[in-house]
Formats: structure tokens, sequence, C-alpha cells
């Protein structure tokens, strides 16, 4: 879980937003050994929405209101999902190995946990989260 509110003083202090900076980190070296002919297509879908994630995560915080930044957490939840879709389909096609995806997929799934678990604790008159 993230740390309490009171020694929150920056998003980078925001585990989820390291966590999404290091999986964005990942997307990046991973799609430079993708074809020069996915350079407009998934590769560029693939390092948009990884990016997407960290830069939802700040930018909501930067909002400095809870439902906003409630808000943009869930949009970086989508990207999260968007990603892990890209990922299947690279490695249906071939781009991606078992291996490589092994080792994205547990830290989706751990940064969506943290993602929803981040909500729920900012959501505290138990609107969807």
């Amino acid at each position: 879980m993230d740390k309490t509110p009171e020694t929150i003083r920056d998003y980078r202090d925001l585990i989820v937003w390291k966590e999404a900076m290091d999986i964005a980190e990942e997307v990046y070296v991973l799609t430079r050994g993708f074809p020069r002919e996915e350079l407009y297509g998934i590769t560029s879908q693939m390092r948009r929405c990884a990016v997407s994630i960290p830069a939802n995560i700040a930018e909501g915080f930067g909002r400095a209101q809870r439902r906003t930044f409630i808000q943009f957490l869930r949009i970086a939840q989508g990207s999260l999902k968007e990603l892990e879709t890209h990922t299947m389909l690279c490695i249906r096609i071939g781009l991606l190995s078992q291996e490589q995806s092994a080792k994205l997929e547990p830290r989706y799934t751990k940064l969506g946990k943290r993602l929803v678990s981040f909500v729920r604790s900012l959501d505290q008159d138990g609107t969807r989260a």
C-alpha cells in the first residue's frame, strides 16, 4: 500500500507512480527490439499507454482535488489494461516471447492491485472503486 497521506509531499513519493515509471521504462526497452515497420503501430501504442500510466497519476495528484485524483487514477488503470492487452497481442503475433511477457505480467498485476487499493482508500464515501 502507498505511504500514509501525511508523508506524501509529491506524486514522486507514491509507490504506484514509481512502479508505473519502472513499467514504462521496461516497455521502452522491450519495444526497441520490435521491427521498424511497427514503429508507428504496436510500438507506438505500447509506449503511449505505458507512459500514460505514471503521467495520469502525476497529473491527478497535481490537480489537488480528491475526486479528480481518483478519476485520473482510474484513467491510469485503463491505460494499464490497454498495455496488458497489447502485450498479449505481441505474444500472439510473435513480437514478444513468453519469457519477456513473464517479466511484465506480474508487474502489471501488482500495479493494478495497488491502483485499486489506492482508489478505494481515497474513495471514502464508498462510491464505485
